[in-house]
């Protein structure tokens, strides 16, 4: 496992949702005001490219480093939302629903890091 670059990427994970959120929602909440969707879209678009930067360098047991990297990315962004959003009170879009916001990040990071090992695994043959 390569702790220090998981813990990169699950930092990088955290800011560019945020940013990306802060950017985005604008857009999507005065066209669609009672929907918000635009959350768990960037977290499927950045973990999923980051996913696979990590992944494509591991050679054995995909799936058990796709599904440990998504815990670590879990934890990155626990700490990393406790520490600039809840310590400081400041609240973002990002975390309105704290705990709708912890369960989706949850389900999702686990679930696009465990796939994206269990797809590094196959051997795909494009004849």
């Amino acid at each position: 496992m390569k702790i220090k670059l998981a813990i990169i990427f699950g930092v990088i994970i955290w800011f560019l949702t945020y940013v990306l959120t802060s950017i985005l929602n604008p857009i999507f909440t005065d066209n669609l005001p009672n929907i918000n969707i635009v959350v768990p879209i960037i977290i499927i678009i950045v973990t999923g490219f980051f996913g696979i930067l990590y992944i494509r360098n591991i050679e054995k047991n995909e799936v058990i480093e796709g599904f440990l990297v998504g815990v670590i990315f879990i934890i990155i962004d626990a700490i990393c939302d406790y520490v600039f959003f809840i310590i400081p009170q400041h609240e973002p879009l990002m975390i309105q629903n704290y705990p709708l916001h912890l369960i989706s990040m949850i389900i999702l990071t686990l679930l696009i890091t465990t796939f994206l090992g269990y797809l590094a695994q196959m051997s795909i043959d494009l004849k």
